[in-house]
């Protein structure tokens, strides 16, 4: 009896309160699960899509080459005519600068083919923006969030997190592993042709650049984002019903009412300045492109550069370098303090 009583009597131990940074990633996986279908499955889906798309090509470039050649058609080159499915003795004729044009032509293919997550990424991260703190107070589960040891501040940040990091780093990884399969299956068919696919494929380094610059480049597109984020996470605590179209309205209407008086013209500023430098930095920043690379590669197009040249990681950091890049994480940041103000007040009426 004495040791039941003891037992029951005895103080339980205290208990250690977590740690902030493991509430954060609970807060992380909880955005992640809520929302996989758009931050895993869609960039997957998008990817495995672009795979088959790729191999119905190549089996249709094959097929017309086989009725080609049973036609009695064949490849000139250096004056040698050759089998169209000679791939090995085409390959014995190349040259050094045949072999850089077919680089080159690689690596656009390369990142065409690999573009499709990255096309699904903007509209997953911007939808995932304008609901991450409206459906709390739709649902009504806020209620039940609030009730939890977790402030609002670490609540927004991790959803700003789940914007600009979680989602484009499964983008990018899908990405990568659609280029992998597509350069597997040029191999295969090249094999399966005659010729050995590793010199053209493999050695060149374009596989390992597009990965090397594709995940260096993560930081700077996340920061890039910092506006459109802001600001869709802003409209997303603050708007009662709706707030696709008070995101989107709003800076439109703000655009056309400015471009039709010309307002801006009255202080010195360009008709259409607030379209390229205000709006689209709004509604447009989930994309991971930004206006000086957009710059950049018509330029090159407008030389005859070629547009892969632009592709290297110190060509996206010199974004950096414009005061509109700092201007619009400044922005963001104040928006995303005011989306966290507006969480901690904002209530359905």
């Amino acid at each position: 009896m004495n040791a039941s009583v003891d037992s029951v009597t005895a103080p339980v131990a205290a208990r250690t309160a977590p740690h902030a940074t493991h509430r954060f990633r609970l807060l992380l996986r909880r955005e992640y699960w809520e929302n996989r279908g758009g931050i895993f499955w869609a960039p997957v889906i998008a990817g495995l899509l672009s795979t088959l798309l790729s191999a119905g090509l190549l089996i249709v470039g094959i097929w017309f080459a086989h009725k080609s050649v049973a036609e009695g058609g064949s490849i000139q080159h250096n004056g040698v005519s050759l089998n169209g499915l000679d791939l090995a003795g085409l390959a014995q004729l190349m040259s050094q600068d045949d072999i850089r044009q077919i680089s080159e032509g690689l690596a656009l293919t390369l990142t065409l083919s690999a573009s499709w997550p990255w096309l699904v990424m903007i509209f997953v991260a911007f939808f995932y923006c304008l609901g991450a703190l409206y459906d709390d107070r739709r649902d009504r589960s806020v209620l039940f969030w609030k009730s939890l040891p977790i402030s609002d501040t670490s609540t927004v940040l991790s959803k700003v997190v789940t914007a600009t990091v979680t989602i484009p780093v499964f983008a990018t990884a899908a990405a990568i592993v659609t280029a992998f399969l597509f350069l597997v299956m040029l191999s295969i068919a090249i094999a399966a042709h005659g010729a050995n696919p590793i010199p053209f494929l493999w050695t060149d380094g374009t596989f390992l650049r597009f990965v090397m610059v594709s995940v260096a480049v993560l930081p700077v597109y996340a920061l890039w984002a910092m506006p459109t984020v802001g600001w869709l996470l802003m409209c997303s605590a603050w708007a009662k019903s709706k707030p696709f179209l008070w995101a989107v309205l709003i800076p439109l209407g703000l655009g056309v009412a400015t471009s039709m008086t010309g307002l801006l013209q009255l202080f010195g500023i360009e008709r259409h300045w607030l379209w390229a430098n205000v709006i689209t930095r709004l509604l447009l920043g989930t994309a991971p492109m930004t206006g000086s690379d957009l710059e950049a590669l018509g330029e090159a197009m407008q030389s005859g550069a070629q547009p892969l040249d632009l592709m290297t990681v110190q060509g996206f950091y010199s974004n950096f370098a414009a005061p509109s890049m700092w201007i619009g994480i400044l922005a963001g940041i104040v928006m995303i303090v005011i989306a966290i103000r507006l969480r901690r007040w904002r209530e359905e009426g």
